[in-house]
């Protein structure tokens, strides 16, 4: 699996994951550090995608 690595303004990355997936809440975005398996799960179930496919898109966004 993709490690996730959030590098970045954590605010313009939530921006654009709201932007792409309109049902994705503020409470699914809420990033703790140390807890990201957390955060993509709760984003797993609201997108249908795959862990190591949103770690690379949100990986991919932070660059």
């Amino acid at each position: 699996m993709d490690k996730l690595r959030i590098k970045g303004n954590w605010n313009q990355i939530k921006g654009s994951l709201k932007q792409k997936y309109a049902e994705l809440t503020n409470d699914d975005l809420a990033y703790v550090e140390g807890e990201e398996d957390k955060l993509l799960g709760k984003l797993q179930e609201k997108t249908g995608k795959t862990k190591d496919e949103l770690s690379k898109e949100i990986n991919d966004m932070s660059k």
